[in-house]
């Protein structure tokens, strides 16, 4: 799922945006230059149109979990920007080649039901066996693993189970895709995890081309230069002591080689035509060659053409020295060597070469003999100088699809972000939820099962309804008996700590991406350990609720912070309060026997802290920030996963929280330098709060000791800042050292960081290049 998930919308879905994105998608499709382009545009476009289409003629219920009218919630919609069902199921559509090529092998009628009933016969079941076992197979949607689970379930013994599930999927045999799609290779390790394919590697650096501007660099190094020492040793064959230019007579053997030289040219430049230089009659190599042709055509120069030709030969002469002089020819022979070089373009050529061997659909589990510099044999047969390094424009596609643990990419900045990390979860996650059955076959299915759902598009939902999970799947549901029990909760349990700890030791100023907050969702319910993690809600679409999980969260945090901590004093949090709104709510949904969906003490408790305390509370300003203030407050009140991540999933930062706390001081001082002179510093500013808040956090998880150590630490980054950084962080150092002192933060010369503001935000304001840090006014 690719979309935020569980978030608040409006009640009611807007036909008029479904509306504008056929507009546009028209106008890509009717006037876009590029043909793909154009093609792609008009399939958005059938897309929007059955958007529309369904939206009228009631096929289609936006906002609900079941949108399409006649297909159960299980079934995975095609799903457009927004949230939006088309009324197509991803796994429907025209057959397949594959499913044309099964239905001619197996003699039976090419529709997807004929398919069904063959799949499901002696010889059916065999293929599927045979699928099984060897693991060349592709589940790209969903639903395609749901016959091959027919078959475990026939072969583990469990003929009960598997009628069961063949007369839930029978209703929609003739529409739907239940069989896989065959493949050259096996599944990919289940310990390994790749940004991209070899396939998508080689499709990178195929599409590159030579660079103009390098090719005519190269060919001024490697032609025009050497032409032009050519055209200047001719013209001071003929150039006194004293710098005078004197033509020869035309019966002088001088004439005869100017000829020639100028058919050369002539020649040259029919030949390469990258560099254009030469034909400026302004610069000294089109001085030197328009001169000697008016020398050969009349036989002498006027006098402004000589004066032209002497300023140019001295020039020449005085900027690199006579031609064959020990300094011209170290010069020419460094230029040579660099026009030598191969062009990234002929390198991609041999790394190309070395990828069309490798298994295509997976990753590079060693890019060192794919990166290597180029071979002899490779010199022989491509014309590219043996021992060529390949360079890093040319590398980095190869790496982005190195197949290694997560922990290594990272290490290799293969990883270079959370959000990136957060693409990758999924394939660690498919392993983790693999490894809860015992069976080889059945835990290879999981994976790619599982590879498949998290590519499942989330739908545009009201009412706080919840996607839909991957345990809600028939197919999934049938074998959930099979799964190895407490070594299965143990390893999911073990997963989540590895990938909460990686996320915060690598990206320790990053909050959490939705995108992997679900994956540690998935990992923490298999784990049974109850610890709720809360996505990050859109100012824009939030409707003023939260969910009880967030309350449970912040119940947590309390447990690990409360009794005085310096995070609690810094964002005078109550958590008693907390806590005891927590009973309070759980034993009200107790008394009423019923699971409740929201909780409306936890966002009372998040609009208050909001006007108190968000910067220019009550002075207006846009309804989204207004969201956005009651949002913030309820990432410091859950302090956003973090607590929940140290306090019930026990993750281990591994060099110490003062190291995490200070490593976020820095992403706090990158952030700060792109405010200044930004015309729009709004999202930067949000991101800056949110690093300080990690860092207040990491810092409350330290001995009194540690602390006054970071605070000195960061004190000294503090002075090496520049004037802009430092002048505008200063506030809010100022804050934090009177919180570690006792005092409130937001009094005096200090400020609480916080990113969202309602009106003027004090962290917007550049501070004069004379004005000394912690002199701002409030």
């Amino acid at each position: 799922m690719n979309d935020d998930a569980e978030q608040q919308h409006l009640a009611q879905a807007n036909p008029g945006y479904a509306a504008g994105q056929l507009a546009a998608a028209f106008r890509t499709a009717a006037a876009h230059p590029d043909p793909e382009t154009r093609r792609r545009g008009a399939e958005r476009g059938r897309r929007w149109r059955a958007v529309l289409d369904g939206m009228a003629n009631g096929l289609l219920t936006i906002g609900s979990r079941t949108p399409v009218a006649g297909l159960p919630a299980w079934v995975t919609p095609e799903v457009v920007r927004g949230g939006f069902a088309t009324g197509e199921p991803s796994a429907g559509g025209p057959l397949l080649d594959h499913e044309i090529a099964t239905a001619r092998r197996a003699g039976v009628p090419g529709t997807r039901r004929a398919l069904f009933a063959h799949f499901l016969s002696e010889d059916g079941l065999a293929h599927l066996h045979a699928l099984l076992d060897s693991g060349r197979y592709e589940v790209t949607v969903p639903e395609e693993a749901a016959l091959l689970t027919v078959a475990w379930l026939v072969r583990a013994g469990e003929p009960a189970a598997a009628l069961d599930l063949v007369e839930e999927l029978a209703p929609f045999a003739d529409r739907l895709r239940f069989a896989p799609r065959p493949s050259g290779v096996p599944a990919p390790r289940h310990d390994a995890v790749h940004r991209s394919t070899v396939a998508e590697a080689r499709a990178a650096l195929a599409a590159r081309h030579p660079s103009t501007a390098v090719e005519t660099q190269r060919e001024a190094l490697a032609v025009w230069h050497p032409f032009g020492d050519e055209l200047l040793l001719h013209w001071l064959a003929v150039t006194d002591e004293r710098g005078r230019i004197h033509v020869p007579g035309r019966d002088d053997p001088w004439h005869a080689r100017s000829a020639a030289l100028l058919r050369r040219y002539h020649d040259l430049a029919r030949r390469h035509t990258h560099c254009t230089k030469h034909l400026r009659p302004k610069e000294n190599l089109g001085i030197l060659r328009g001169a000697l042709e008016e020398a050969v055509a009349a036989g002498e120069l006027t006098p402004r053409r000589l004066g032209l030709l002497r300023h140019a030969v001295t020039s020449m002469v005085r900027r690199r020295g006579r031609p064959g002089s020990a300094e011209h020819t170290a010069l020419r022979r460094r230029q040579a060597a660099h026009a030598a070089l191969p062009s990234h373009h002929a390198l991609a050529g041999v790394v190309l070469g070395r990828l069309s061997g490798l298994p295509q659909e997976g990753g590079v589990e060693e890019v060192g003999p794919v990166l290597a510099p180029v071979s002899e044999r490779e010199a022989d047969e491509t014309g590219v100088p043996a021992g060529a390094v390949v360079p890093a424009a040319v590398r980095r596609p190869v790496e982005a699809a190195l197949s290694a643990p997560v922990a290594t990419l990272v290490e290799r900045g293969v990883v270079p972000s959370a959000e990136v990390l957060a693409e990758l979860v999924p394939q660690l996650v498919a392993a983790t939820t693999a490894e809860a059955h015992r069976d080889p076959a059945l835990r290879s299915l999981a994976a790619a099962h599982y590879r498949a759902f998290r590519n499942r598009r989330s739908l545009l939902l009201f009412d706080l309804q919840r996607q839909v999970r991957v345990e809600e799947l028939p197919w999934v549901r049938a074998v959930a008996a099979q799964r190895a029990g407490s070594g299965a909760d143990e390893a999911a349990a073990g997963a989540l700590r590895q990938l909460g700890g990686l996320a915060v030791r690598a990206f320790p100023g990053t909050i959490l991406p939705n995108p992997l907050i679900r994956e540690l969702s998935v990992l923490a319910r298999q784990a049974e350990l109850g610890a709720p993690f809360v996505e990050e809600l859109a100012a824009d679409i939030f409707m003023g609720t939260f969910t009880p999980k967030f309350l449970t969260a912040a119940r947590i945090a309390a447990e690990l912070l409360g009794g005085g901590s310096l995070y609690e004093r810094y964002y005078a949090i109550d958590y008693a309060a907390v806590r005891n709104l927590a009973v309070i709510e759980a034993a009200d949904a107790a008394r009423r026997s019923g699971r409740a969906r929201t909780s409306p003490g936890f966002a009372e408790l998040c609009r208050r802290r909001a006007a108190e305390f968000a910067p220019g509370a009550g002075r207006g300003g846009s309804w989204v920030a207004g969201n956005g203030t009651v949002i913030e407050q309820a990432q410091i009140l859950t302090t956003h996963n973090l607590a929940t991540l140290v306090h019930r999933v026990g993750i281990d930062p591994g060099t110490g929280w003062d190291d995490v706390a200070l490593r976020c001081f820095d992403t706090v001082c990158r952030l700060t330098g792109r405010v200044h002179h930004n015309p729009r510093p709004l999202g930067t500013v949000k991101d800056t709060a949110y690093a300080w808040r990690q860092m207040i956090f990491y810092l409350s998880l330290c001995a009194p000791d540690q602390q006054r150590y970071v605070v000195a630490r960061v004190t000294e980054d503090f002075a090496r800042q520049p004037w802009h950084v430092a002048g505008r962080l200063a506030p809010a150092l100022t804050g934090l050292r009177q919180v570690l002192a006792g005092e409130q933060a937001d009094q005096g010369a200090g400020r609480r960081l916080l990113g969202w503001s309602t009106g003027g935000h004090w962290f917007r304001e550049d501070p004069a290049p004379d004005q000394a840090p912690g002199s701002h006014p409030r």
